[in-house]
């Protein structure tokens, strides 16, 4: 095994800038060649030692923080979901002086995907200082504060306060558990270690629907009718918050921060299988490597991630994968499903109990996309069909309402519903996991924070709002027109950026993607290393299937 002298490699200076930093390009040249050269010819020697899964205790526990973190995702799909079910109770529309297609509702909404906004972006700079681990467990602590108000809430001012610090919660969750996941993933299973993010967001809409159902039984002359299912979510927000004591940081974020022998310990427990130890010592090499370099080549702040050429094309590509999930239209059926089940005839305690079984379909074609399909097909293709089948899906869904502008109950009704449930099953085989794996998967760790924090903000939280502003508009005046908006998006925009703009990542490691995307940070790797020799190695060894290992 080739020995690289890391303690050599000084730390840049904090007032080190642009002009200056090429200077150390140098230094770094011959590690990177042998740290190359070493994963070229050993690398697949290395990692054919691995077990099956089902005996990798390194998987069952990666798991097992992945599925703990992602109560964040939990939160963000249950405070997303909540407001279905409170804005379809009588007595809460009663207790604000409202309607349910009022602007007072389309508020509620959006404050709550301002306050996310907010919250994600301020996440990349939490991230960043304080850890990984530090800013999910901010966000719980945050929540469980925002649900409180909002359960509490005697006037519309408490409960925008409420809706809004929630959200801020959620927006921070939204963006730190992706990128939690995916810095302790392993090459060969991040898309189902990521993909427990958008599983528990399910989980979380799943919860709210019918916890709100049985609310509702109540009777609306009760404010327990929404009270409760608004103070519920303060019990996962408690025990998350308490919880993340005791989970560990990422290694890189450890290596990051110069605790070398803490992240090589924390590295072995995610990914050692019983006879890989080379495999993850090549692992931290090859991380503390990428991490040093970046920080030798660029100076930190937000602005290196738009003057990088190639770290702008990801973090451009990081967006818009969440700006394109928005215009699928999935979180607007979620918010207003119950307005459009009204449409088509459902009314009372029926359009809930639709609700209910709706939001039940996304997370199990989630768990079977996650545990059979992502790590095997990649990210791209998915997401390419996925779009073409959910505007389908809504074509269909037009012409059905087009032919029942009354909304009275009939014989298309059914299937209007049906092809509803059709987009929410789609977007969960395609846009639902691969957006949060492909958003925290491509970006350098340099920005990872900060980019996820930017990608998440603007391009999920932001468009997020709004829609969550324009949607019971749009419903009211357009009608079963509404849904074109998003028909015509999704093949003008989203399907030829995916076809010609988007890159496979599947299999690769983190730093492999560093490679495909271009020069590790500003140049740093030697001209001289072949990026598709190097690559071609490494990800070839991610994707063989596992064989005994010789004597």
């Amino acid at each position: 095994m080739v020995s690289l002298d890391t303690n050599r490699l000084e730390a840049p200076r904090s007032e080190s800038t642009f002009s200056h930093l090429t200077s150390i390009h140098s230094t770094y040249k011959d590690s990177w060649h042998s740290c190359l050269l070493f994963n070229k010819h050993t690398y697949k020697q290395l990692y054919t030692t691995r077990l099956s899964w089902t005996l990798n205790m390194g998987k069952a526990y990666n798991i097992g923080l992945a599925c703990f973190a992602a109560i964040g995702s939990f939160l963000f799909g249950y405070d997303s979901g909540v407001m279905t079910d409170v804005i379809a109770s009588k007595n809460f529309l009663n207790f604000f002086d409202t309607t349910d297609t009022s602007p007072i509702v389309g508020a509620i909404n959006s404050t709550f995907n301002g306050g996310a906004v907010f919250g994600a972006l301020f996440g990349g700079v939490i991230m960043d200082k304080y850890g990984r681990r530090m800013t999910i467990g901010i966000g719980a602590l945050i929540c469980t504060v925002g649900a409180v108000l909002q359960a509490a809430a005697y006037h519309l001012a408490m409960m925008l306060i409420g809706r809004i610090i929630a959200g801020f919660a959620v927006g921070l969750l939204s963006m730190s558990v992706p990128v939690y996941q995916s810095e302790c993933a392993s090459p060969k299973n991040r898309g189902l270690i990521v993909g427990l993010a958008q599983q528990m967001i399910g989980v979380g809409f799943i919860v709210s629907t019918w916890v709100g159902y049985g609310s509702h039984h109540m009777g609306d002359h009760s404010a327990f009718q929404w009270r409760f299912p608004l103070a519920f979510q303060a019990l996962p927000s408690a025990l998350l918050c308490v919880g993340m004591i005791w989970l560990p940081e990422t290694p890189r974020h450890l290596i990051a921060s110069d605790r070398l022998e803490e992240g090589m310990k924390i590295l072995r427990k995610l990914h050692y299988d019983g006879q890989n130890d080379d495999w993850v010592k090549a692992e931290f090499q090859e991380i503390k490597m990428t991490i040093d370099a970046e920080k030798a080549a660029t100076a930190p702040g937000w602005l290196v991630m738009f003057k990088v050429p190639q770290w702008r094309k990801r973090l451009a590509l990081g967006t818009l994968v969440q700006v394109f999930t928005q215009f699928t239209g999935i979180n607007v059926i979620g918010y207003y499903q119950t307005i459009m089940y009204e449409s088509l005839g459902f009314t009372g305690s029926k359009k809930l109990l639709v609700a209910g079984i709706y939001n039940c379909c996304g997370p199990i074609a989630n768990l079977f996309f996650i545990t059979f399909i992502a790590d095997r097909i990649g990210r791209k293709r998915p997401l390419i069909y996925g779009i073409l089948a959910i505007t389908v899906a809504l074509i269909c869904e037009s012409a059905i309402n087009s032919q029942n502008v009354d909304g009275e109950k009939t014989g298309l009704s059914i299937a209007g519903v049906a092809f509803l449930f059709c987009v929410t099953i789609i977007f969960s085989l395609s846009f639902g996991p691969v957006s949060w794996t492909y958003m925290a998967e491509i970006m350098p760790y340099q920005i990872r924070g900060k980019g996820c924090a930017f990608a998440t903000g603007i391009g999920n939280w932001l468009v997020a709002t709004f829609w969550a502003q324009v949607s019971p508009y749009g419903l009211k005046e357009l009608g079963w027109k509404f849904y074109f908006l998003f028909v015509a998006w999704n093949l003008v925009i989203t399907l030829p950026v995916l076809l010609f703009f988007f890159r496979e990542t599947k299999g690769l490691s983190l730093e492999e993607i560093d490679l495909m995307f271009g020069d590790r940070a500003l140049g740093n790797l030697p001209n001289d290393i072949e990026k598709s020799a190097v690559m071609g190695t490494t990800s070839l060894a991610h994707e063989e299937e596992p064989h005994k290992t010789e004597a």
